[in-house]
């Protein structure tokens, strides 16, 4: 296996420096990098990448030994037709750790030719925390980051008003560029970094609001022998995604002009208006993913395959696409049925071993922002809860219990997400109190839950369910109901 690196790969030197992204996970990999990469084939001024990431993990640092390079395999089903290649990125030009790199990241918003910005670090990470310190080297939240990254190239610029930057968030949460540009704007006024820089942030920067949609697991470890063999290098930083791909922005004209992604023929729209694209991917897609996670992974299955292929799993999320997502939906011009067929042909990908573990990242988050609105819209609509989305709440207060047949659960959130749930769980007396406590919780869900009628009582009996039959038995009783 050859060691990949620009020689061994005849790869020339990457392109200059004009994209600044926030993270190197594999959904930015597989999705804007790739995006990037066909942008830079039929560009007469290609983007060079510089890639920033939080920690200094083995992944990035055998990544920065590969001078930047990776692949991005595609494989699934395309209009009846199977896809299954690859592709070399070569836009990278550097990859750098914030813990360790500091410095070297603030240098780069000294570079006039930085103009685009790019982030995905899941919808916890625009956020704002008052304990960050305009001198922390580097803050803990990546709005704050940020803020320290504009700020220095408003320093070295003089404030210019052709330095600013196009700032285009990939986070899934309602639009994510006013949401980011607002949590500037506060650590600017926390930092007291002055008005003219906030002036600065608001005139000369543009937050694009964004919708994006690609599913990319990346490679497992059984897949990546097989994998590496197909590329013929050893790529530490390869990931695959399937052929499907959104990306929806919300731009004005001089962005649509000056980065013409729409013209690439790719699934990328400029958009005055995202809510259909939203509506339908946070709540069919996305909501579909978050709400199956604690139930399939609870009656045992492994991946969004095995929980659709699965008798008793697929009936369930079959049901709550068809019976209890979609009737919640109103979008004129939008084939909302076919849109769901096509979403549970994906989950179906034989080529994609998505793991309910790997999605269960920051579930809590997810659940408000991509569940929890359907269930309320539902009650609106017709007076009742529906039953299956709150038998998935339920199991995911069951899943925060931490313990599954004979082993630990490996809970990945926030620290106080996973410590609530599990002193709600030894500190509740029974399903009543647990259910009310949780419902309760402010912070998680953004309001008391407690307040909306009904709720209570029909979560609490099915946490009781579960706990007397388990998670395959309340979905049985579901199903015969």
């Amino acid at each position: 296996m050859q060691t990949l690196n620009r020689t061994t790969a005849g790869v020339a030197s990457p392109p200059p420096e004009r994209v600044l992204q926030f993270g190197g996970g594999n959904f930015l990999r597989g999705f804007a990098g790739w995006i990037l990469d066909v942008y830079n084939q039929q560009s007469e001024r290609p983007l060079g990448v510089v890639v920033a990431n939080n920690s200094d993990r083995e992944i990035y640092r055998r990544w920065r030994e590969q001078e930047g390079l990776y692949h991005v395999l595609t494989k699934g089903i395309r209009n009846g037709e199977l896809v299954d290649r690859y592709d070399l990125i070569t836009n990278v030009s550097r990859v750098l750790s914030l813990d360790r790199d500091w410095a070297s990241f603030l240098r780069t918003a000294e570079n006039p030719d930085m103009r685009y910005v790019l982030s995905n670090t899941t919808e916890a990470g625009i956020r704002f925390s008052a304990e960050d310190a305009g001198d922390d080297a580097p803050p803990a939240e990546f709005p704050a980051k940020l803020t320290r990254w504009l700020h220095r190239r408003f320093d070295h610029f003089g404030g210019a008003s052709e330095r600013g930057c196009v700032i285009l968030p990939m986070e899934l949460l309602v639009d994510n560029g006013r949401v980011l540009r607002e949590k500037v704007l506060r650590y600017a006024d926390h930092w007291k970094l002055g008005h003219a820089f906030s002036r600065w942030v608001n005139e000369a920067c543009i937050f694009c609001n964004t919708l994006v949609d690609r599913i990319v697991p990346g490679v497992g470890k059984q897949e990546e022998a097989a994998a590496l063999a197909t590329v013929g290098f050893d790529d530490a930083a390869i990931t695959q995604g399937e052929p499907y791909h959104l990306l929806a922005v919300d731009a004005p004209p001089s962005v649509r002009e000056e980065l013409p992604l729409d013209r690439l023929g790719l699934n990328i729209v400029y958009t005055d208006d995202l809510t259909p694209y939203r509506r339908s991917k946070v709540s069919v897609l996305n909501g579909t993913h978050t709400a199956m996670v604690p139930v399939g992974y609870l009656c045992g299955r492994e991946t969004v395959r095995e929980t659709l292929e699965d008798e008793l799993t697929g009936n369930f999320v079959r049901a709550v696409v068809f019976e209890e997502i979609l009737p919640t939906l109103d979008l004129p011009g939008v084939d909302l049925e076919q849109f769901a067929r096509d979403v549970l042909d994906r989950f179906r990908n034989p080529f994609i071993h998505h793991r309910l573990l790997s999605i269960s990242l920051n579930s809590v988050t997810k659940f408000r922002e991509r569940v929890l609105p359907t269930m309320l819209a539902y009650h609106d609509r017709r007076g009742e809860w529906p039953p299956r989305l709150v038998l998935s709440l339920a199991a995911l207060i069951r899943f925060y219990r931490g313990d599954f047949r004979d082993g630990t659960i490996p809970l990945k959130d926030d620290h106080w997400a996973i410590e609530f749930m599990q002193s709600a769980w030894s500190e509740s007396e029974d399903a009543d109190a647990l259910a009310r406590r949780v419902l309760g919780w402010e912070r998680a869900w953004g309001r008391d839950l407690t307040a909306h009628d009904g709720l209570h009582q029909v979560l609490s009996d099915t946490l009781h369910r579960i706990e007397a039959v388990g998670v395959p038995g309340a979905v049985r009783h579901l199903h015969q109901s």
